[in-house]
Order: C-alpha cells, then sequence, then structure tokens
C-alpha cells in the first residue's frame, strides 16, 4: 500500500510539473504576443506620426528624399554642418523656421535644435533609457524629464497626449531598432535679441 501510495504521490508530482511548464510555456507565448503586438503598434505610430521625417536623415531616390533605412531615426547627421544662416531672413514679418536638406537640423526664433538619436545605441540614442523615462519626456517636453525644454519642430504636446499604451509602444517599437552610433550635436539657443547694431 505504501509503494502505491509513493507511487500514486510521485505520478501526481511529475503531472503537476508538466502542466506547471506547460502554464508558463503558455504564458511566456503570450508575452511574446504582446510585446510583438506592441512593437508593431509602436510602428505604426512613428510612421503616421512622421517621426521619420525629422529623426531620419534621407536618402535621394527616384520618388525624391525617403528616410535612409541603415540610419533610421538616429537623429541629425554628426558629421553634417548647417550652412551659415542669412541675417534678416528670420522674424516677425519673414520667414519663421528654416531647415537643412534632411530636415534634422532646424533653425527658428528659439536658436538652432537638432533632430535626436532615437536609436537605441545606449552611448548617442535612447538604448540607456528606461519606459518611464521616455513617457516622463513625452509627458513634460522637458530633455531627459527634467532639463531645458525640447524645441521645436518636435511636437511633443501631441505626443503627450497619447495613451500610455501607445507611448510604451512606441518605446518598444525604438527599442527594437538597429543602434546606430550618431552623437547628435548640443542645440544651440537663440541669441538674446539687441536693438542695437
Amino acid at each position: 500500500m505504501r509503494k502505491l501510495i509513493m507511487t500514486g504521490c510521485a505520478v501526481i508530482g511529475i503531472l503537476s510539473l508538466f502542466l506547471a511548464s506547460e502554464n508558463l510555456l503558455a504564458a511566456e507565448k503570450k508575452t511574446e504576443g504582446g510585446k510583438q503586438a506592441a512593437i508593431e503598434r509602436g510602428h505604426y505610430l512613428v510612421t503616421v506620426g512622421g517621426c521619420n521625417d525629422c529623426h531620419s536623415p534621407k536618402k535621394m531616390t527616384p520618388k525624391g528624399p525617403a528616410p535612409d533605412e541603415m540610419r533610421m531615426l538616429s537623429g541629425h547627421r554628426a558629421d553634417e554642418k548647417l550652412p551659415e544662416t542669412p541675417s534678416n531672413l528670420l522674424g516677425p514679418d519673414k520667414w519663421g523656421a528654416i531647415t537643412n536638406n534632411n530636415l534634422t537640423g532646424w533653425v527658428g526664433p528659439w536658436g538652432t535644435s537638432y533632430a535626436s538619436n532615437l536609436s537605441p545605441d545606449p552611448e548617442t540614442g535612447i538604448g540607456a533609457w528606461n519606459e518611464e523615462l521616455f513617457i516622463r519626456i513625452l509627458r513634460t517636453g522637458k530633455f531627459m524629464g527634467s532639463g531645458r525644454d525640447i524645441l521645436p519642430p518636435m511636437p511633443w504636446y501631441d505626443f503627450a497626449k497619447l495613451t500610455e499604451a501607445d507611448l510604451k509602444a512606441i518605446f518598444a517599437y525604438l527599442r527594437s531598432l538597429k543602434p546606430v552610433k550618431n552623437q547628435v550635436p548640443a542645440s544651440v539657443p537663440a541669441q538674446p535679441f539687441s536693438g542695437n547694431k
């Protein structure tokens, strides 16, 4: 009788382990499916949000400029210098802003701004960021979530209105990209206006 009880316990134990591992595998598949769905949603949001318009260097194609897929969302190229801004070009009754051919460098009344590297490179992109920091940056409009204001033309105030799930999906997609090492130049604030010339 004792042998029968021991055998029964062993069978129950083995069945329990088997069922637990099956449940664990099912949970892992569900998590992987959820992660892939978030990446796909993030890709969709980045595409319709026009993130490539400013954050990806361009290459010329027969249909005109298109995002350079080798440097996707890597920001203003570190080796690209902006030309000198002509004096008296910007102002209330003149142009509001100008940009380079890649649309990654902008000059306006706020100064000079460069599109950030959104690739997951840990040194020059968002690879060292966590999801919480990414969301805080887009909710507050502050560089690194607490620093200077994010400069135009970045429409952070529109992204701030997205749901937390959508912001997490964007972050998941950005983290799924190929890291691109590209140190974007620091923004240059506008010089204070002086009436004396």
